[in-house]
């Protein structure tokens, strides 16, 4: 009976089980509140394929700013500027050559395959992390911390720069494109892969399927849920990578220096070294999925990338819970499918059940009636009316009552020790725990 109890709590303590049943409990709500909005299959999907994609994508940033701030207590509120440079250096390298097939982009691209692009990326994303590590990570955490969200937003206005919207690259026509954004006119990368893995019957079965369920343009429905999918693969190899970089050597000098990073430099450690591969390692990731994140999209824009997702990014972190990948990942859940999807669908439940049409447009005619007469229905009609925009206000009080009333987090009371062997030594004489208890207890995650 023992091992029983014991096999179903260590199941139930299971990250794999935290996870999956984050998962199931988003699904299940917003398939309740399409029911509600009497959506039929093609809007389920929809709507499930959506929150799929925001939770992997939230999840995927909120591991790699773990890696940053929860494993090396780095603060880095630039992740933007990561991702805008991942995405646009991958259109630069992937996007066809201009003039190439009927093309009708402003600028062209280098023609080479979009895994070249991803890579480029990535790669691009981890040296511009160097550039600003290499001056910036002897700096206190807060004058890092505006070192790089100023990065982000000269990255930013770099792209919205006149002098790189068309330039000559190893003699083809290639751009930033400017204000204009870019248009990413080359092969979806949903369909790159399955023609990569030869897999184009079985995708068009799947469609078939779909479509007896589907009847408009069951493709797309099925394209987008199956990337949401594919991004969840993503999760679990950022997770898997984390994962093995924390328990590595590398990992445990990365956890002394957040614990303190003089002792560690005492040891003989070279701390300015380790945080910099830390900071390109997760800056890379955050290129990465700025490629992931965008690439589907069609087209970019400069002000896509403002500082605010930066700090979606955090908030997605601290409810997970810094120093715990679990915890990140959920985090990135619980923010994408709650506050960023969230207010959408309550408007649109609010919407169906009370007619806001006539809802006042701005602040004062919402008011005036509530504090003359009392009135309280046209300030609730507004509110609701306006939720997309209250939505920074929402996320702002989730975020004061966190830090207030949890500020560990979800998960972040199992933030992973500095040290991995016990720091006490027993003294002879004494009456010692029994060693399996006293192994237990230091060695053990908290």
């Amino acid at each position: 009976m023992s091992t029983t109890s014991g096999l179903v709590g260590r199941i139930a303590d299971a990250d794999l089980t935290y996870v999956l049943a984050m998962l199931a409990g988003v699904y299940a709500l917003y398939l309740a509140a399409g029911l509600a909005l009497g959506f039929d299959a093609r809007g389920l999907l929809n709507s499930v394929a959506v929150v799929t994609f925001y939770v992997a994508v939230f999840a995927m940033l909120a591991l790699a700013l773990n890696l940053h701030w929860g494993y090396t207590g780095l603060f880095n509120i630039g992740v933007v500027g990561f991702m805008a440079v991942g995405i646009y250096t991958m259109a630069l390298v992937s996007k066809p050559v201009l003039g190439s097939g009927g093309s009708a982009a402003q600028v062209g691209g280098l023609g080479l395959p979009i895994w070249v692009g991803m890579i480029a990326g990535m790669a691009a994303a981890a040296l511009l992390g160097l550039v600003v590590a290499l001056p910036a990570l002897r700096l206190r955490a807060d004058y890092l911390a505006i070192v790089t969200i100023a990065m982000s937003e000269i990255v930013r206005f770099t792209l919205l720069s006149r002098t790189f919207q068309s330039f000559g690259l190893f003699g083809r026509t290639v751009g930033l494109g400017g204000g204009s954004g870019l248009i990413l006119d080359f092969q979806s990368p949903l369909a790159a892969l399955v023609g990569t893995l030869g897999l184009e019957g079985a995708y068009a079965g799947l469609v078939g399927l779909v479509g007896t369920v589907v009847a408009q343009n069951p493709r797309a429905v099925v394209d987008q849920f199956v990337y949401g999918l594919l991004l969840l693969v993503f999760v679990a190899g950022f997770y898997w990578l984390l994962k093995r970089a924390g328990e590595s050597p590398f990992g445990r000098v990365l956890k002394a220096i957040r614990e303190d990073e003089q002792v560690a430099g005492a040891l003989g450690k070279d701390t300015d070294r380790f945080k910099i591969k830390s900071f390109m390692l997760g800056c890379a990731l955050m290129g990465l999925v700025g490629v992931l994140w965008f690439m589907p999209q069609g087209a970019i824009t400069p002000n896509t990338y403002r500082p605010r997702l930066t700090f979606f990014v955090w908030i997605a972190l601290i409810i997970g819970g810094a120093g715990s990948n679990t915890g990140s990942v959920l985090g990135g859940g619980v923010f994408a499918a709650l506050l960023f999807q969230g207010p959408l669908y309550f408007k649109n439940l609010v919407d169906r059940a009370v007619d806001i049409s006539n809802a006042p447009g701005s602040f004062g005619p919402a008011v005036a009636p509530l504090l003359g007469a009392g009135d309280p229905v046209p300030f609730l009609l507004y509110t609701v009316d306006s939720v997309r925009q209250l939505q920074l206000v929402l996320m702002g009080v989730v975020l004061i009552v966190l830090m207030h009333r949890r500020p560990e987090g979800l998960l972040g009371h199992r933030e992973e020790t500095a040290a991995t062997v016990p720091l006490t030594r027993r003294v002879a004489g004494e009456d010692d725990e029994p060693e399996s208890q006293a192994t237990a207890a230091d060695g053990g995650q908290r």
